[in-house]
Order: structure tokens, then sequence, then C-alpha cells
């Protein structure tokens, strides 16, 4: 299961983290982003050891967002060591999100 990710926890979880981390992007209104969350709460539970997976709503949490430049929904980012590594957007095969995950292991 992915993990709930705000404006205000964003730092805590993503950016001090040991671990990759994917965080994606969606909103409740967005029909792709229904598509991609249960790959994303897949992928947190095939990688629970050895990454940090986590979903933010962006019109609850609009500052995260702004900061990263998103402008579409789903929009997945990779993080290594505090660091934006990748990003992925629109809906996509779980494969996809896989392959940019274990780039960063």
């Amino acid at each position: 299961m992915a993990l709930e990710i705000t404006d205000a926890n964003f730092e805590e979880i993503v950016l001090k983290s040991d671990k990759p981390v994917i965080v994606d992007f969606w909103a409740e209104w967005c029909g792709p982003c229904r598509m991609v969350g249960p790959i994303i709460n897949e992928i947190g539970e095939d990688f629970s050891d050895k990454a940090v997976v986590g979903k933010m709503d962006v019109d609850s949490n609009p500052a995260t967002p702004a900061k990263y430049g998103i402008r579409n929904i789903p929009t997945v980012l990779f993080f290594k060591n505090g660091e934006l590594k990748d990003k992925q957007v629109g809906a996509s095969p779980k494969n996809v999100f896989v392959s940019k995950l274990e780039n960063l292991l």
C-alpha cells in the first residue's frame, strides 16, 4: 500500500529517505489516475523493503506539485537521496514504473 504524502510531510518522507522514493501525484476526479493508483499500491507492496512508495492528492496539497512543475496528472516522480532522478507522466503499465524504480536501487 502507498503512503499518503502531503505538503507537510513531503520533506520528511521523500527528501530525507535513505531509500528510493516514488510519488504518484493524482486527484480524485482524474480518470487515468484511477488506472495508475492500483499499480502504485502494488509496487508499494512489491518493494516495501527496498523503496518508499507514496501518493499525493494535488487538490489537497498544492505547494509540492507547484514546486516540481506538475501540470499533468498522473505524474510519478522518482527520488533518490533527496534528489529528483526521473519522472513518468500519464498512465503507463506497471513494468514502466518498476523499471524506473529498479534503476535507482
